[in-house]
């Protein structure tokens, strides 16, 4: 009978403490989400990166002066240690604005069309041939296109709610279709932008070459003009592709990750990364991809430091350089890891743009995974809810090869593919509330990860 209730006394003990301590971290969080909310330090810091700075390309002077200022914004915000870690990105330089159209059935159609990442250039000459469409990547080996323009146009299935799915899904026409492409014969390729709408807008990204094969020039088109061509092209009329790029790659050169850190107090060998890219691309400002990943991690360091929230283990905010088109900063930092022997236990990167935050997507063995699962209820009141999708980012994806449990910022990414890679994606299209919810509910997790382990 003693030991009936020596058995429900402990465990009545274990139920109040526990209470207890949900009671005091929901007062901490509160504490910082209101500090966050608050504050002006993050939408202040997106306004210099985009308008001050504005495109960061990798290797570009803008990436450069992007450097600097993260340097100083992380040493406003508090970190204990700031410094630089070398890395080698790819030097790419578009050149002078595409010039792009077809004649059909004799009536010219101007195209909205731009250079995707890396591609080469057609050499300052106008370049003209048949368009040949292909609606999946196997029919570049079943139709005729050498000697051609293809015209890939994988549109993103509307039926995904989750757009990122069908923005991986219909990528690989941009990743991969110029090589194969170049493996059959054609002479260029122009794919259809990778947008959630219809658009007059091109968007780019990195296309990746086989080097077995030719490099060919690679254009995105709208999705607007990616329509009209189709349509033209079943009228059965001739219709002839005419490109010019000015393209160069330039070769690698050093660059930088730009790193702050508190350090831990209790565990100060384990650390726990956040993180986006400080890179962008040359169209826009980079404000949704990802000036707003660089400023939420920039202000989970300093909403800890404002609301003295030490943390037991070391937070380190990374600004990796070059996720657009190489992923240099993403490599030197696993190198750099493994080189110092570090032990890195959680990494959480914003690269799914400031818009209202959903969710965490896990990355991880269940056991750590459901420990934070667990602590679902802190983030109701904030808006996240979601703890049940797969995936982090790019950045942070290669610590995965020494065992780092990852994350990755879940946003409502139903307007992200509007802007994505476009001339749309700036400063004004960045919603403070939305860029400040983002940033409490990262520092949420990483003060309970610090606080907690996994």
């Amino acid at each position: 009978m003693k030991s009936i209730f020596f058995f429900i006394t402990i465990l009545f003990a274990t139920v109040v403490h526990a209470q207890q301590n949900f009671t005091q971290d929901s007062i901490i969080i509160k504490r910082m989400v209101d500090d966050v909310m608050k504050s002006k330090a993050a939408y202040e810091n997106l306004r210099v990166l985009c308008k001050k700075i504005g495109p960061r390309l990798s290797g570009s002077l803008g990436a450069e002066k992007a450097i600097t200022a993260g340097l100083n914004m992380l040493k406003a915000a508090g970190a204990d240690t700031v410094y630089l870690q070398p890395c080698m990105v790819p030097h790419w330089v578009r050149g002078a604005k595409e010039v792009g159209y077809v004649i059909v059935g004799g009536q010219k159609m101007n195209l909205q069309l731009t250079s995707l990442g890396n591609s080469e250039g057609t050499k300052g000459k106008l370049i003209n041939a048949p368009i040949v469409e292909v609606t999946n990547i196997d029919e570049l080996a079943t139709k005729n296109i050498k000697g051609a323009i293809v015209f890939i146009n994988i549109a993103m299935n509307p039926t995904y709610i989750r757009t990122f799915k069908a923005y991986g899904e219909s990528g690989v026409g941009r990743r991969s279709g110029p090589s194969i492409a170049a493996k059959y014969g054609a002479i260029a390729v122009m794919v259809r932008s990778l947008a959630s709408n219809e658009d007059g807008h091109p968007h780019t990204g990195t296309t990746v070459y086989n080097d077995s094969f030719s490099k060919i020039p690679a254009l995105a088109i709208s999705t607007n003009d990616a329509e009209r061509l189709h349509k033209s092209l079943l009228t059965g009329k001739p219709v002839i592709g005419y490109l010019k790029n000015n393209c160069t790659m330039l070769g690698m050169v050093k660059s930088y990750n730009v790193i702050g850190e508190l350090r831990g107090s209790t565990y100060p060998e384990q650390i726990i990364t956040v993180g986006g890219h400080l890179d962008s691309w040359d169209l826009a400002e980079g404000a949704q991809d990802d000036g707003t990943g660089i400023v939420q991690s920039i202000e989970v360091i300093r909403v800890l430091k404002a609301t003295g929230m030490q943390p037991k283990r070391t937070v380190r905010a990374v600004l990796f350089m070059n996720e657009e088109n190489g992923g240099g900063g993403a490599k030197a930092y696993l190198q750099q890891a493994k080189l110092l022997k570090e032990q890195h236990v959680f990494a959480l990167e914003s690269d799914a743009g400031g818009f209202t935050p959903r969710g965490f997507n896990l990355d991880m063995p269940s056991t750590k995974k459901a420990t934070i699962q667990q602590w679902a209820p802190f983030f109701y009141n904030y808006g996240v809810y979601d703890f049940k999708e797969t995936g982090s980012g790019s950045d942070i994806g290669p610590l995965k090869e020494i065992g780092t449990a990852l994350a990755g910022l879940g946003t409502d990414s139903q307007r992200y593919f509007d802007l994505h890679h476009a001339e749309t994606d700036v400063f004004e299209s960045v919603s403070k509330r939305e860029l400040d919810l983002g940033a409490a509910n990262m520092a949420a997790l990483i003060w309970l990860v610090s606080e907690y382990g996994l």
